[in-house]
C-alpha cells in the first residue's frame, strides 16, 4: 500500500471523507424521534463513557430478532455490500488498495459494493433490500435498529472482535439493551487548526473560532451542516455551565437557542464554510482560511502541501464520529456476511482501510501493520483519554437524549432548519 505523503493526488482521493458532509444533515432523522424514549434513551455522552441505556421501547425486546447462532459455514457464494467510499476498496480506485478481492479469494464470497453519499441514502437503501452489510455512521446506526432493518451481531462468531478497542464496543451508537447490533470500524474526531504563520499560537480553545472579540475575524472556517450546531454546544457546555447542557446532541429550546445564538455570533467571523475537505485545504493554502475546524488528515495533507498548520483537539471538547459494520436483518448471505465482518474488522484490513480514509482503526492490532509506523499515534487510535470527550454524532429528537423527562429537546428536522436560516441570512 502507497504510504501517505508519497503522492499529494491520490492523498486526496484515499481522505474520501469529504462524502460524509450531508450524513448529518439526513431528513429520515426524524423516523428516529419515534423511537427515543425519555428517561431510558441512549445518549450522546463522551465516547468513553461507555454505553447508555436503551431506549424504553427496546426493554422488551431488542428489534431486528436473534442473533444468528451459527456456526459460520461456508459461504453463499455473493456478499452486497453498501458503504462509505473507502471502506470496500477492490482495487478499482487504485490498484495498490484492494481488501475485497483478498476476501473474495480466502471465503469464495463474490463481493458487490455500491458506495452511498449520504446516512440518509444508506438507510433508504437498507430499507429498500437486497444488502447484505453496511458501513453505518452514529446518526444511521439507531434508525437502522429500530427501522427493524438490521439484526443483532454474535460477537462471539467474529474473533477480530476481541482485538477491538474496549471503549469502541458496546456503545450507545452500536448496540441496545446490551445487545450488539455491529461491528466498530473506526473513529475520527472534528479538531480546530490554525496557520502557524498567521496566528499566534499555540491554540488550545474554540475561543477564536467564536467569541466576538477573535483578531482573525474574515478568515475563521466552520464546517457547513446542521450538525456543527452540536460544535456550538460542547464549547457551551464548557463556558456557560449554567446553561446545563450534558449532551450537545440533546438541547432543550433554551439550549438550542443559546447555541445557534453563538453560530450567529460567529458568522461575522467565518470568512468560508467548508464540506468538501479539499478546499478547506484550499482555503487554508490561499490564506482566506487561518483557523477553524477540521479532521485530522486535513492537516496532514495540508502539511504535505507545504502549509504551515497545526490542529488539536480543544480543551472544550469535541464531536467526531464512529463508524459500524451492521447485517441487514434479512440477509440470505448470512456466512458470508460474517465472514466480512471479521476480514474487515482484522489488523491487516483494518489497518488499510484507516490509512487509506484517514481514521482511527477499530482494531488495536492493526497499528502493528500500517505502513506509516506513527499512523496510530498521529490519530490517537488508542488513546483513550483523547476520546472521553469526543462526542460521536447523534440524531437529535424530541424526546431528550440525555434522559430528561420534564422537557422537550429540538429535533434535527428544526435544527436543519434553523442552520438553513443561519447560511442564508
Amino acid at each position: 500500500m502507497t504510504t501517505r505523503g508519497d503522492k499529494q493526488e491520490e492523498e486526496r482521493v484515499r481522505t474520501r471523507r469529504v462524502v460524509k458532509t450531508a450524513a448529518a444533515c439526513s431528513v429520515a432523522a426524524l423516523a428516529l424521534a419515534a423511537c427515543s424514549s425519555s428517561s431510558d434513551s441512549a445518549s450522546s455522552a463522551p465516547a468513553g463513557s461507555g454505553a447508555a441505556s436503551a431506549p424504553a421501547e427496546s426493554q422488551a425486546a431488542a428489534p431486528g430478532g436473534a442473533a444468528y447462532a451459527g456456526p459460520v459455514g461456508d459461504g453463499e457464494g455473493q456478499l452486497n455490500i453498501l458503504a462509505w467510499p473507502g471502506y470496500a476498496e477492490d482495487g478499482s480506485t487504485d490498484p495498490s488498495v484492494d481488501w475485497v478481492t483478498p476476501f473474495e479469494k480466502a471465503t469464495g464470497c463474490q463481493v458487490n459494493v455500491k458506495t452511498f453519499g449520504t446516512s440518509d441514502e444508506a438507510v433508504k437503501l437498507m430499507q429498500g433490500g437486497g444488502w447484505d452489510v453496511v458501513s453505518a455512521s452514529g446518526d444511521a446506526t439507531l434508525r437502522l435498529i429500530y427501522g427493524d432493518t438490521v439484526q443483532p451481531v454474535n460477537t462471539d462468531l467474529v474473533p477480530n472482535y476481541a482485538d477491538i478497542f474496549p471503549d469502541l464496543k458496546m456503545q450507545k451508537f452500536n448496540s441496545v439493551d446490551g445487545v450488539a447490533y455491529g461491528i466498530p470500524h473506526g473513529r475520527g474526531a472534528n479538531l480546530i487548526m490554525w496557520n502557524t504563520d498567521k496566528v499566534t499560537g499555540p491554540i488550545d480553545s474554540w475561543a477564536p473560532t467564536f467569541e466576538a472579540d477573535s483578531p482573525y475575524k474574515g478568515t475563521v472556517t466552520a464546517y457547513d451542516s446542521p450538525i456543527f450546531i452540536a460544535d456550538a454546544a460542547v464549547y457551551l457546555m464548557a463556558t456557560k455551565p449554567e446553561l446545563g447542557i450534558t449532551d450537545p446532541y440533546a438541547l432543550d429550546q433554551t439550549q438550542f437557542q443559546a447555541a445557534m445564538d453563538l453560530l450567529t455570533q460567529q458568522k461575522e467571523l467565518v470568512g468560508e464554510y467548508w464540506s468538501d475537505y479539499t478546499k478547506s485545504i484550499d482555503s487554508f493554502k490561499s490564506g482566506t482560511s487561518t483557523i477553524g475546524t477540521s479532521w485530522q488528515v486535513i492537516a496532514n495533507l495540508a502539511k504535505s502541501e507545504g502549509v504551515p498548520v497545526e490542529a488539536v483537539k480543544a480543551k472544550e471538547g469535541a464531536t467526531g464520529w464512529s463508524d459500524t459494520w451492521m447485517v441487514a436483518k434479512d440477509t440470505p448471505n448470512i456466512n458470508c456476511a460474517y465472514k466480512w465482518l471479521d476480514w474487515i474488522v482484522s489488523p491487516e484490513a483494518n489497518a488499510q482501510v484507516a490509512e487509506w480514509f484517514g481514521e482511527a482503526p477499530a482494531n488495536a492490532k492493526a497499528c502493528d501493520l500500517t505502513s506509516d509506523k506513527t499512523f496510530c499515534d498521529t490519530y490517537h487510535a488508542g488513546d483513550t483519554e483523547y476520546w472521553k470527550d469526543v462526542y460521536y454524532w447523534n440524531t437529535p429528537t424530541a424526546n431528550c437524549l440525555d434522559g430528561r423527562t420534564d422537557t422537550q429537546c429540538v429535533p434535527y428536522s428544526d435544527w436543519s432548519t434553523a442552520w438553513a436560516e443561519l447560511r442564508s441570512s
